[in-house]
């Protein structure tokens, strides 16, 4: 099979190639991309990507909630002294946030190895690394018999879900139909909290704490089987010369024949995409990190910016407060050891369920609403937690245990999956695993920054915690309102289209996504817009696919 022409920079390679491209079209046969064709097609095929993708991040909840939940369990303890906070050991409160925020240090440098790792091993494979990674720290924290050991395993786990965390929203969204691509990936918010919820109900048990740690391998066996069965993201795909396989994944996902109108756009944009970010090649060179911080019309150090700084914003709302101390916090609304697992547990149940209003909204209101409206909820909540601290009697404790389930209510419909989805969406195809590798390191280094913190603020300060948190959440609004574009409705190459747009006519993007009249990828008015050369495009030369690209034209 032919490897595409590169897409001419000047007006005399243009002329070149746009005769040489008449001569040579890409010659793709039928036969072949039958043979690649996956087992899957259609809702089968997304249900199947979805589950693992959600199985990865029941995971990394789970591995959240669990230690959570230990903390304060009696056998731990008596096994690790060194997370018991009382007055003769004040700098226990210290190690307490240690033991739970190394693992963000773990996460750290696993999303930031796949800047190497990412486009070089794909996303299928890099899934099942990560996994692999993560039942190797499994199967130490089970096994440790001491505070070191637990820590070493603690950051091997952190790096496998690193890995995992940086590239599942990647092959999530790669993977989904842009209608329904904001529902399947905040599906995996909903099951991050599915995790710590089993986290809860597991360790209030009597079982002994090697068990909750150890049923992490059930989901990571689930991943790692079940990642072998799925093909590649097409997008990668093409961009790696595997033309025939990824029309049949296309093909596949969208469940129609080759020759349909939709997937040929859909190939056709990709192969463009292509073509625009990986000049001059068959798209199988990675990007460099200089090319994040440029302009232009891809607007690379924009996205990047906005991606790193939508992962930052959800860990400095707050939610690891809750998410990693809900039994302290519970008991220090003065609960007994017993009550302040099962409220914990009742919290994360209503977290969960709480988490399908914004899988209701997401295609239908788009993502800028549900940010402002998560942000705004996040920061009144806030406010009152710190009013009703300085207060401290029984009734005020009582609406301040009602108040953090409120808090769990607005993270869910806001940024509980929101961060995952916005920041896998936002990025070029040549940008897209650096970008995701960047945003997810953002979001496990401010996860690590507030772990760390919050033991010691909260013996520091009290309820004057909840006032930092309160004025970090309403500087989330003006920030989310003016610079972050929406991408709602849109495939991923149409939101190139977006930037580009914005570029050349030097208007904000975000002005530009919320307008309704800008061109689909593939289309004669997209590449004007991209810079490409209509006369030197692609087209695929395949039985039983017609002789001209939806639209009109014609090869």
């Amino acid at each position: 099979m032919s490897t595409p022409p590169s897409i001419p920079t000047t007006p005399t390679e243009k002329q070149k190639s746009s005769d040489e491209n008449a001569r040579h079209g890409l010659q793709i046969e039928e036969a072949e991309v039958a043979s690649h064709a996956p087992s899957l097609r259609g809702r089968s095929l997304t249900a199947a990507v979805a589950f693992v993708a959600g199985t990865g991040f029941t995971l990394f909840g789970y591995d959240q909630g669990v230690m959570s939940a230990l903390l304060t369990a009696n056998k731990f303890e008596a096994m690790f002294p060194e997370v018991i906070v009382e007055a003769s050991h004040p700098n226990h409160a210290t190690l307490q946030s240690f033991i739970i925020a190394i693992y963000e240090v773990g996460c750290l440098f696993g999303a930031l190895s796949n800047l190497w790792v990412g486009d070089r091993l794909g996303r299928r494979k890099t899934i099942g690394l990560g996994g692999f990674i993560m039942a190797i720290g499994a199967i130490l924290q089970t096994t440790s018999y001491s505070f070191a050991q637990l820590i070493c395993a603690r950051i091997i786990t952190g790096f496998g879900n690193g890995l995992i965390t940086s590239t599942v929203p990647t092959y999530h969204a790669e993977m989904s139909p842009a209608a329904k691509r904001g529902r399947l990936i905040m599906i995996e918010g909903t099951l991050i909290v599915l995790g710590v919820t089993i986290a809860y109900f597991v360790t209030w048990s009597s079982a002994q704490w090697r068990v909750p740690l150890a049923l992490q391998l059930i989901f990571e066996i689930i991943m790692i089987t079940c990642i072998g069965f799925l093909p590649e993201s097409p997008r990668w795909l093409v961009r790696h010369g595997h033309h025939a396989e990824a029309l049949a994944v296309i093909s596949a996902m969208e469940d129609k024949p080759i020759s349909d109108a939709h997937v040929q756009r859909t190939y056709y944009g990709i192969l463009e995409a292509v073509a625009v970010e990986f000049p001059g090649t068959s798209g199988g060179d990675k990007a460099s990190l200089r090319e994040l911080l440029t302009g232009g019309r891809s607007q690379n150090f924009r996205r990047t910016v906005i991606a790193v700084v939508c992962q930052m914003f959800q860990q400095l709302t707050g939610i690891n407060l809750i998410t990693y101390y809900a039994t302290i916090l519970f008991q220090r609304l003065g609960m007994s050891d017993v009550n302040a697992r099962i409220v914990a547990a009742c919290n994360g149940t209503e977290y969960f369920l709480a988490s399908f209003i914004a899988y209701a909204l997401i295609d239908r209101v788009g993502r800028r609403i549900l940010m402002l409206v998560g942000a705004i909820g996040q920061c009144v909540v806030m406010v009152l937690l710190a009013i009703l601290g300085s207060i401290n009697n029984a009734p005020a404790q009582l609406v301040s245990v009602i108040l953090l389930f409120g808090f769990n209510t607005f993270f869910a419909i806001g940024w509980l999956g929101m961060a995952w989805l916005y920041s896998a969406e936002l990025s070029g195809l040549r940008t897209r695993a650096p970008t995701n590798a960047l945003s997810t390191a953002s979001n496990w280094t401010f996860n690590f920054v507030v772990v760390m913190v919050t033991g010691p603020s909260f013996s520091n300060i009290s309820w004057k915690t909840y006032i930092v948190f309160a004025a970090l959440n309403a500087a989330i609004v003006p920030v989310v309102y003016f610079f972050f574009p929406e991408t709602g409705g849109r495939s991923l190459e149409d939101l190139d289209v977006v930037f580009a747009l914005a570029h050349n006519e030097g208007l904000d993007p975000v002005e530009v996504s919320l307008r309704k009249d800008v061109p689909l990828a593939g289309s004669r008015e997209a590449d004007e817009i991209l810079g490409v050369d209509p006369g030197a495009r692609y087209y695929t030369v395949c039985k039983g696919m017609p002789t001209s690209i939806p639209g009109g034209e014609q090869p």
